[in-house]
């Protein structure tokens, strides 16, 4: 399970670096003032949908209910159920889709209600939407297809998938860009590419799988309904995170300009270790607990589960730490450029130490909401997610003017805390979740080794180090804190060399490392 992980993190990693060569042209060209504000309102709901299917929510609805067919039922009738379901969506998102783009100045209302306020960039925004729009429809049946691919252990084509999204923006900003006031209508075209070019290459990987899906008349049979009838919580359940982040932007709108461009930047900085780590880690876990949990096994789910956790804690606690040490040295490096401001790198660093906070619990629900999926439990999940998007709202609007672009960020962060800490404890009530020895004594440990180096870097900030020029202070930056970690995590017990090593070898090797339930 972990190697298999790693694979899609390492994917995931690549797709991540092309993410940041693309943003860093965007901040370039636009800066954090309106039309870059314009912009990423449009690229929010495709954006939301990318995460929302692409990071494992429609994964969670769909894995169960496939693998349990093909398990009992065979081949035919498992490929049956995806083409229903296919069917049904091609129909559901084209209506979706047309009445969106209809109707997008209410959309935008909804979205942005700030924007109103200035008829040119709520204009610019609308236009935009339109023509991003058309991307939730590619971008869901791209979900769908790598759910079957991933149910059937191919998990590289759809891991690299998300790649061509990066690719398309950068390439459509240089061919079709022409001069500065065309930038925002580039981008948004490259969004839409870039789902053609998605659909594509998934459609091609699955007829080279042997599982070519047929476009059918779309049928509501008792597999399709169990499907819809769990995807709808599971989009709620698995994706309160980026339905905070939704929730982020309408309030964002509210405040001064650019204060939406400033928190998508500090949020993609944020992101790479939340992608990498928990939409690699949840991508694999959820067929693993779903095949134990099928089979009886509580066992073996919670290791599993507990392994998963020990991995995951052990790459975001230090991940968390050194984003709020240094965030401001990375967003002057990677941002601080043409159109972006120091001042813009400033206010987006501040926020990113808000959202660095949240991290590990953005990647722990990921890992604790297939828990109750694999169970075939969707309600847990959508109810606390439900009280957690409340209590993000809640507490935007009791910070969002005193502490602007950070109190938004940090309201999000306590509500994926919340989130974090009800799901553990019901599935712990339910047998899902039995912390062992091994993984609490490795949490402390971790814990104590990052708030180390989180104080080793802000004292190097004070050191010559920090005269040197900006990427050369950056990764000497870095390079420490890694080096810093690994030596007292290392000294504490926090992890062992042999485990890292077997992570790094063949598949059962990297299972057997993190597999074991003793500590």
């Amino acid at each position: 399970m972990i190697r298999n992980a790693l694979t899609v993190g390492a994917w995931t990693l690549g797709s991540r670096v092309l993410g940041f060569a693309r943003d860093i042209l965007i901040a370039a060209l636009l800066g954090a003032g309106p039309a870059a504000d314009a912009f990423f309102v449009a690229l929010r709901l495709p954006n939301l949908f990318r995460r929302l299917f692409g990071e494992g929510a429609f994964s969670a609805a769909f894995i169960p209910a496939y693998t349990a067919t093909l398990s009992h039922e065979g081949e035919a009738p498992a490929r049956r159920l995806a083409e229903d379901i296919t069917a049904i969506m091609v129909v559901f998102l084209f209506v979706l889709m047309a009445l969106g783009m209809i109707f997008m100045p209410a959309v935008l209302d909804a979205l942005a209600p700030g924007f109103r306020a200035e008829p040119a960039k709520f204009a610019l925004a609308v236009h935009l939407s339109r023509i991003t729009f058309p991307y939730l429809w590619l971008i869901c049946l791209c979900a769908l297809f790598a759910g079957v691919l991933n149910a059937r252990g191919h998990f590289a084509a759809a891991s690299a998938a998300p790649i061509l999204f990066n690719v398309s923006i950068i390439g459509a900003l240089f061919i079709l860009h022409g001069n500065g006031e065309r930038v925002p209508e580039a981008l948004a075209y490259g969004v839409v590419i870039s789902g053609i070019v998605q659909f594509a290459m998934l459609g091609r990987a699955l007829v080279k799988a042997g599982t070519p899906l047929r476009l059918r008349m779309p049928r509501l049979t008792p597999g399709a309904v169990t499907v819809l009838r769990r995807l709808g919580p599971g989009l709620i359940g698995a994706g309160v995170t980026q339905l905070n982040l939704t929730v982020d932007t309408i309030i964002a709108s509210l405040l001064p300009n650019g204060t939406v461009s400033v928190l998508y930047y500090a949020d993609r900085v944020n992101q790479l270790p939340l992608g990498v780590i928990g939409a690699a880690l949840g991508t694999v876990l959820l067929p693993s607990l779903s095949r134990h949990f099928r089979r009886n096994e509580t066992l073996q789910a919670q290791g599993a589960l507990n392994r998963a956790l020990e991995f995951a804690l052990l790459l975001t606690l230090p991940g968390a730490a050194a984003l709020g040490a240094i965030g401001l040295p990375i967003m002057r490096t990677l941002f601080a450029h043409g159109a972006f401001s120091d001042a813009d790198a400033a206010r987006s660093a501040a926020a990113l130490a808000a959202y660095a906070f949240g991290l590990p619990a953005f990647v722990l629900v990921k890992l604790f909401a297939p828990g109750f999926f694999a169970r075939g439990d969707t309600r847990t999940p959508v109810k606390i997610g439900l009280a957690a998007v409340a209590l993000n709202l809640a507490l935007n609007l009791m910070l969002m003017h005193p502490l602007q672009q950070v109190g938004i960020a940090l309201s999000t962060s306590i509500a994926a805390w919340f989130n974090v800490a009800m799901l553990a404890l019901l599935l712990r009530r339910h047998g899902g979740f039995a912390p062992d020895r091994r993984l609490v004594g490795r949490v402390i440990r971790i814990v104590i080794a990052s708030a180390a180096m989180a104080i080793m870097l802000v004292t190097l900030r004070a050191t010559p180090l920090m005269h040197l020029p900006g990427s050369l202070a950056l990764i000497g930056l870095i390079g420490l804190g890694i080096g810093g970690f690994g030596v007292i995590g290392l000294g504490i017990g926090a992890f062992r060399v042999a485990e890292v090593r077997g992570l790094l070898r063949r598949p059962a090797k990297g299972a057997a490392a993190l597999d074991g339930v003793k500590g």
